[in-house]
């Protein structure tokens, strides 16, 4: 059974995912285990590749070397208390919330976030 160009399982209707066996495509389901052999319709079926990052990966990560090149401000470092810092600017939280700023001290690179 077919919607529209979407391929779904006659057993129990939902979504036939395609897989690639040799030079053959079969569409399978993942909930009940149907597989259809591959046809004109399922050799047009284009195979990607879904890359699925944990909220972690996500995370914007500064080097510790990549400071060199950021801008500084006069911030006091809760640490050990230099008074010169790099900043930036990263929205950790929804659109309509202000952005967070990050500094990492020059002297000791211990990094603070401050909440707009």
């Amino acid at each position: 059974m077919t919607y529209g160009d979407l391929p779904f399982c006659p057993k129990c209707g939902r979504l036939l995912s395609p897989l690639r066996e040799g030079g053959k495509v079969k569409l399978t389901c993942k909930s009940c285990g149907y597989t259809f052999e591959s046809s004109a319709a399922a050799q047009s079926i284009q195979l990607t590749q879904r890359i699925v990052h944990r909220p972690q990966e996500k995370l914007t990560v500064i080097d510790k070397e990549a400071p060199k090149t950021m801008p500084t401000i006069k911030a006091l470092c809760p640490k050990c208390g230099h008074n010169e810092a790099y900043w930036w600017l990263v929205q950790t939280r929804r659109a309509d919330e202000g952005s967070t700023r990050f500094y990492r001290c020059v002297k000791c690179s211990y990094t603070w976030r401050e909440y707009d």
